[in-house]
């Protein structure tokens, strides 16, 4: 059995489709259904539900997905058995959207030119789903919101930076803050996400009620509605929001309580320590 079959059928489940799994894999997607149909051979199994342009895992190939992970991650560190700084194989580093435009092309030049036979994995996704990424070992380390809650004792994290909540209009807040919100449409970044909370929080603790105009989890698009002079926002100042938001007025939330911290979180217990210190020095962690 080829590891590199298992690591396509791992990439169709993950990206949900044969054709996606192609592209992530740098592969036509016929060699990806002759590598799956090859595993189902020699298993005697069906392992992917195809349905349309989709592909889900069977019953059976759910009870067979964290062994075939574990196999892949496995094969993939012999590559670094070899050096004895630990600094040769793939590190997999998930990063929400803010963190990949404002912190990771730096962090990239350091772990490049630092460690030559280091190769990054980006992965992107919200703090949730990174977090359960984490969790599920399907990444090594993960830059994202701090979570409200506390940590299992098998996962640590270290802070990179606070961002403060700031008021994001096309305009000079006349009156004030609270003002400025109750005058122009509000563009909530959505309450749900880890992120979201805090502006959430201000708005109850200074009891105000706004019409939600929409609701997303995505900074990015949010700065872009308000540079258009769609409506105003509550946002962390994270970094790179001045590029996308050139001509918008960033009136800080004085408090800094209602900050979110950006952290590096990982697992205590890494076969590749070095790459993980490595990643720290890079986001300026002093361990």
């Amino acid at each position: 059995m080829d590891s590199r079959y298992l690591q396509s059928l791992i990439a169709t489940i993950d990206h949900g489709s044969i054709a996606e799994a192609a592209r992530a894999e740098n592969l036509t997607a016929a060699a990806i259904s002759q590598r799956i149909q090859a595993l189902e051979r020699v298993l005697g199994l069906p392992l992917l539900s195809r349905l349309a342009h989709t592909a889900k895992p069977t019953e059976a190939c759910l009870h067979l997905l964290p062994r075939a992970r574990h196999i892949v991650r496995e094969v993939a560190l012999l590559a670094g058995d070899t050096d004895i700084d630990g600094l040769t194989g793939t590190i997999r580093i998930g990063a929400i959207s803010t963190a990949m435009t404002g912190i990771l092309p730096q962090v990239l030049r350091h772990l490049t030119q630092s460690a030559p036979n280091l190769k990054p994995g980006i992965v992107p996704g919200t703090s949730r789903s990174l977090y359960q990424a984490l969790i599920d070992d399907e990444i090594d380390a993960a830059i994202l919101v701090a979570p409200v809650f506390e940590l299992p004792k098998s996962l640590q994290m270290h802070k990179i930076r606070s961002e403060a909540l700031v008021l994001l209009s096309r305009r000079v807040p006349q009156g004030g803050i609270q003002a400025a919100l109750q005058s122009r449409p509000y563009l909530r970044y959505d309450p749900s996400a880890w992120g979201g909370r805090y502006a959430e929080k201000y708005l109850k603790d200074q009891d105000l009620v706004l019409e939600a105009m929409c609701d997303l989890d995505a900074l990015e698009t949010i700065a872009m509605l308000v540079a258009d002079d769609v409506g105003v926002s509550l946002v962390p100042h994270w970094s790179g929001l001045e590029k996308l938001a050139q001509d918008c007025i960033l009136t800080p939330i004085p408090d800094p309580g209602y900050a979110r911290d950006l952290v590096l979180m990982s697992k205590l217990q890494h076969p590749r320590p070095n790459m993980l210190t490595l990643l720290s020095q890079a986001l300026g962690i002093k361990l």
